[in-house]
């Protein structure tokens, strides 16, 4: 399980630096995309690691409310990215 979570959570960061480096905007919007594939995969690794209880319930809702939180970023970013796309059209 830790070697899932980690290449799903360095995953992120890794799209996230590929996506401000597109050459188009479906590029930009495609990698976070994938981020955000990638943040509801660690989402799952931690509820799996809870449930097994690796991690101890503090520790799942913090890193529960964290990841949440990316994972409205990135929803956010794009929502935005598309809305850009679709109005530049």
């Amino acid at each position: 399980m830790s070697k899932q979570l980690l290449r799903s959570g360095t995953s992120i960061g890794a799209n996230v630096r590929e996506a401000s480096f597109a050459y188009t905007k479906a590029d930009f919007t495609h990698k976070m995309s994938i981020a955000l594939k990638e943040a509801g995969e660690t989402r799952y690794w931690f509820e799996l690691l809870y449930a097994t209880d690796y991690i101890t319930d503090k520790e799942s809702q913090s890193l529960l409310a964290d990841c949440d939180e990316i994972l409205k970023i990135l929803s956010k970013i794009i929502i935005s990215s598309k809305d850009n796309q679709n109005n530049n059209k």
